[in-house]
């Protein structure tokens, strides 16, 4: 008989744990691309969405939107213990604080073989580290 399993958390940054049928679970904490100040980057997934958690400190999940001249970029503050989804198809990446602790829900392949990442332009980056900075405030 199978019985109830437990993990804790033992890494910094991005940590897969659980990986089970397709699925997987991932803790997240604050590494140099997560930081408030160092985003530099956005990432779409095709194929799949992507479920955060954060159970303490700020996390700040940004999407952007790339079909017009300009992108289209927002902000959100998480609230802790709320889940957020990340529909398949939407730019995004998540900035945190030293206190955060991220839980990731996906599929198991998400970060192996759907993700394509677009560098920020000085604008993009602007925009981001002042969305950030209201949000935060």
């Amino acid at each position: 008989m199978k019985d109830i399993e437990k993990y804790n958390w033992t890494k910094e940054g991005y940590d897969p744990f659980l990986i089970s049928d397709g699925w997987q679970v991932a803790y997240l904490t604050c590494v140099d691309e997560h930081r408030l100040d160092d985003l530099i980057d956005m990432e779409v997934h095709k194929e799949t969405d992507e479920v955060f958690i954060c159970l303490e400190g700020k996390g700040i999940l940004l999407t952007a939107d790339y079909s017009g001249e300009t992108a289209e970029i927002k902000a959100l503050l998480m609230e802790n213990g709320v889940t957020y989804n990340i529909p398949a198809g939407v730019w995004h990446n998540i900035s945190m604080d030293e206190k955060a602790k991220i839980i990731i829900v996906e599929k198991s392949n998400t970060h192996n073989n759907d993700g394509e990442h677009r560098m920020l332009t000085p604008e993009e980056k602007k925009t981001v580290d002042r969305l950030i900075a209201e949000a935060i405030a």
